[in-house]
């Protein structure tokens, strides 16, 4: 693979829980248990299950992906804030409540926290905030569909996601199907290089597009196993660089929805969304919804699909990573 490295396992520790105790920080039973016991273990964010797809849509979806997860031998840790508590891991009540509140529930960025937190309101965490509490749980791998970035025509509004800045100082690897398409990937890309952000392709070397396998976009690194994609995390836990990695895994083909219409549905979206105002942490939200009305539902099933797929991969990667580290600790 490009950038190929080998490095040698070692025991990495994750942060006493009892510290997230003393924050008010709510660990769900099953999470707690797996990261006492060195069993790998999955952050999910819960902006995708709140805002990403209507009732009971959301809550099937989220249902299927933590299923996944655990099928392939990891723990799923869905994060969210609910009456003003942090809550590492929900439980399927917990699930169903945030699914059928849907976007009466704040999209909470790390920016967000603190007010969420102080009214004792209910928070569905995109991908910074998710971060940012799986990091302080000590869960290294985070599953997402798609990561924000620099929207286009954002060298003129200065409008970048907050996941990027998040990537560069929050050492969590987040599995995605790269960068949304409605976004500008190139200066995506440049600006997490300036980061200081390690950016791998899953077993390609384009940097995916979210409903496209392709972006035209080079990756700076390759990982071809979940073996690699580990070392990988590993590598940068051990040397304490204090940054996150994205890992961009291609939906697979027979689920991507045609780019040619895609592409055509995202530039209508764009102009309607800018003579009608909206802006802020509103476009994309907007933009995804109508870009799968004008696909005629494509975009969302596409959508579906591949975060299914990363949770698969996600999963696979957490594995690999705690049984690379089990074995060095027996033999050690």
């Amino acid at each position: 693979m490009a950038c190929r490295i080998s490095v040698i396992s070692r025991h990495i520790s994750s942060p006493p829980l009892e510290h997230l105790d003393d924050l008010g920080v709510r660990v769900a039973p099953e999470v707690r248990s797996a990261l006492s016991s060195g069993v790998g273990v999955v952050a999910l964010e819960s902006t995708i299950v709140s805002h990403g797809m209507p009732y009971p849509q959301n809550f099937h979806t989220a249902q299927e992906v933590e299923s996944i997860v655990r099928a392939n031998g990891a723990v799923p840790a869905t994060i969210a804030i609910l009456d003003g508590v942090p809550c590492i891991g929900l439980s399927l009540a917990e699930l169903e409540r945030l699914a059928k509140l849907g976007t009466m529930v704040s999209k909470t960025a790390r920016r967000d926290i603190p007010y969420v937190i102080a009214r004792r309101g209910n928070g569905a965490t995109t991908v910074s905030a998710t971060m940012f509490f799986a990091s302080k749980a000590g869960i290294k791998v985070f599953v997402t569909g798609g990561i924000g970035g620099v929207h286009r025509q954002g060298e003129s509004t200065m409008d970048v996601s907050s996941d990027l800045t998040e990537l560069g100082k929050t050492p969590v690897a987040v599995v995605c199907a790269g960068v949304k398409s409605i976004l500008d990937i190139p200066r995506t890309l440049e600006y997490l290089e300036t980061q200081g952000v390690t950016v791998v392709s899953y077993s390609t070397d384009e940097f995916p597009a979210f409903f496209t396998p392709n972006s035209g976009c080079k990756a700076p690194c390759r990982a071809d196993s979940v073996e690699e994609c580990a070392d990988i995390i590993e590598a940068n836990t051990k040397l304490g660089l204090g940054s996150g990695i994205l890992i961009g895994v291609p939906i697979p083909a027979e689920h991507a929805a045609a780019a040619k219409n895609v592409e055509s549905a995202i530039q209508s979206a764009l102009h309607e969304a800018e003579s009608r105002g909206i802006a802020g942490n509103s476009v994309t939200p907007f933009l995804l919804k109508r870009v799968n009305e004008l696909t005629g539902g494509d975009s969302l099933a596409a959508n579906i699909q591949l975060v299914k797929n990363n949770a698969l991969v996600g999963a696979k990667i957490a594995t690999a990573l705690t049984t690379r580290l089990s074995r060095f600790t027996k033999s050690s």
